[in-house]
């Protein structure tokens, strides 16, 4: 018959059995467990989706279809921020004393300087996205561009404690062939001890280069991929004395540990499904 899980528990198992380079076992019975071998309990489900599950923010119980709709727009008691937190107000607390909160708040009665400080700061964080959205439209003017679709798989280093890293197989662009190498943990010794993960990932240049070559790339999500991964470019010069990229972090949602979850879910699967682009500035 078989162990019932959820999901995230799922997932996590499998995560952890491949950070620790152990096969992944049902915690009630040992048995190997794998995508391949568990299956859906779709009757189990259906008959979960009608149970009552606790709110996180008041501790009221709803059917468990629904709580997702109630604690993002019904719940009295969800975090809230106040109207005026552009304009420095760092108030956050429940639904219900947010017209309380904000008859009271002493931000609308700050001088212009005090607000334009706050606005300023704000301002920062859009002007960044504002950068980033500017070099992506410079890029895509660039005559040389070239995109992968890739995967990654897992391999373990020859050191004494093995480490988890990994690496695609060997692609071409710009007449020159490339892999891609990512770790977990900035190759931490035990990640399966940590509940917070990342993922970082390089460019490496496999083949020689007479030439320098200044290269701009970033991942995102491919057609054979179902990762979430926001936009991040980053830019290496590539020579014959610098054929390695830094390490650079592979943006996962963020967020009630999103990101982490989201790692779980890549290192679950036989190999991380991603598209990697390039651009060739000529000089």
């Amino acid at each position: 018959m078989g162990h019932l899980m959820c999901a995230a528990c799922f997932t996590h198992l499998l995560a952890d059995g491949r950070l620790r380079d152990q096969i992944a076992t049902c915690p009630n019975c040992r048995v190997e467990i794998s995508k391949s071998t568990a299956s859906r309990n779709l009757a189990v489900e259906k008959a979960a989706s009608e149970l009552p599950s606790e709110c996180q923010f008041c501790n009221n119980e709803f059917p468990y279809k629904s709580l997702e709709r109630h604690e993002q727009h019904e719940c009295q008691e969800r975090p809230t921020k106040c109207k005026y937190h552009r304009i420095g107000c760092q108030w956050r607390g429940p639904y219900h004393e947010t017209t309380e909160h904000e008859r009271n708040c002493l931000h609308p009665q700050k001088s212009g300087y005090e607000v334009m400080a706050a606005l300023e700061a704000h301002d920062v964080k859009i002007k960044e996205e504002k950068k980033m959205f500017n070099t992506l439209i410079d890029l895509l003017s660039y005559e040389k561009i070239i995109f992968n679709d890739l995967q990654m798989k897992p391999y373990r280093t020859d050191e004494y404690v093995h480490k988890l890293f990994y690496e695609t197989a060997r692609f071409s662009a710009f007449n020159q062939q490339w892999v891609v190498k990512a770790r977990i943990n900035n190759s931490q010794r035990d990640p399966h001890q940590s509940n917070e993960r990342t993922i970082t990932y390089q460019l490496i240049l496999k083949t020689k280069t007479s030439t320098p070559m200044s290269i701009h790339f970033f991942a995102l999500k491919g057609p054979f991929s179902d990762m979430k991964v926001s936009t991040q470019i980053y830019k290496h010069e590539f020579t014959e004395t610098s054929t390695e990229s830094d390490y650079y972090v592979l943006p996962l949602p963020d967020g009630n540990s999103t990101g982490s979850s989201e790692c779980n879910r890549m290192l679950a699967n036989k190999g991380i499904n991603f598209r990697l682009l390039m651009f060739l500035l000529n000089k």
